[in-house]
């Protein structure tokens, strides 16, 4: 299922959703204008590399300053490896963010999609701490607007495309189904990754996962109020201790 666009209005213009994608463009821009060896050198300066977080004898035989390892915490969010990846998240952020950022503001939304992201790429680092690959993209960030999502608006609606060889079927379901159906996918992938790492490699699976679970359980403390909207629902009652003020 590919999702086109959810059915929930909005309040305010989501600027900081646009500058998000803005600078995610244009960083990508600049990778495509690289050479592929200048490109190489640019996803291990700027993407985390998790050996040159948890190990500083790594970190200190490739001669980067020690702040690097923290500075590329926020910068790998904004690199992408290819034209599908940056798509795929920007179009994601896109149908997620802006109604996220309603709720929270554009800059508690900006705090709350960087320390997302943070927390989501070390949930992958802690299991990978050996790994020299650099980790890049928005993935865990966007992983983490998606689980806000799933628990402000539980029953909005989605409009999602499922292709059926060629003929393309178009209907909506519940953000709830969307969103659990595409967690349960990121959870099982992850697992199988951990077991057959040679075919469930290069997604950084427990990033989803993690981002996934900040966002849904941290996301009122970014809130502006402590208020129920009318355009909220909640499918699970008392479990998510909704104040209704």
């Amino acid at each position: 299922m590919i999702p086109l666009q959810d059915i929930l209005p909005r309040r305010n213009p989501p600027i900081m959703t646009w500058i998000l994608i803005l600078i995610n463009v244009m960083v990508f821009f600049y990778e495509i204008s690289l050479s592929p060896l200048e490109r190489e050198i640019f996803f291990r300066h700027w993407g985390f590399v998790p050996a040159r977080f948890f190990d500083d004898y790594f970190s200190a035989l490739i001669g980067e300053p020690a702040y690097h390892k923290y500075l590329s915490l926020i910068t790998h969010l904004f690199i992408h490896g290819g034209w599908l990846h940056i798509i795929g998240n920007m179009w994601t952020l896109w149908i997620f963010g802006d109604n996220v950022e309603d709720r929270l503001g554009p800059f508690r939304f900006l705090l709350f999609y960087l320390l997302c992201g943070i927390f989501a790429t070390l949930t992958h680092a802690i299991i990978y701490k050996d790994s020299v690959i650099p980790v890049v993209g928005a993935s865990g960030a966007i992983s983490a607007v998606m689980g806000a999502y799933f628990m402000m608006y539980p029953l909005a609606r989605i409009l999602v495309v499922f292709p059926i060889f060629f003929f393309p079927i178009f209907f909506e379901i519940p953000a709830f189904l969307y969103l659990g159906y595409w967690f349960l996918i990121q959870f099982y992938s992850g697992l199988f990754s951990l077991a057959l790492p040679t075919s469930f490699g290069g997604v950084a699976w427990f990033a989803h996962i993690g981002g996934f679970l900040m966002g849904a359980l941290t996301y009122r403390i970014f809130c502006k109020k402590r208020r129920f909207y009318l355009d909220e629902y909640c499918i699970f009652g008392s479990l998510f201790d909704i104040d209704k003020r």
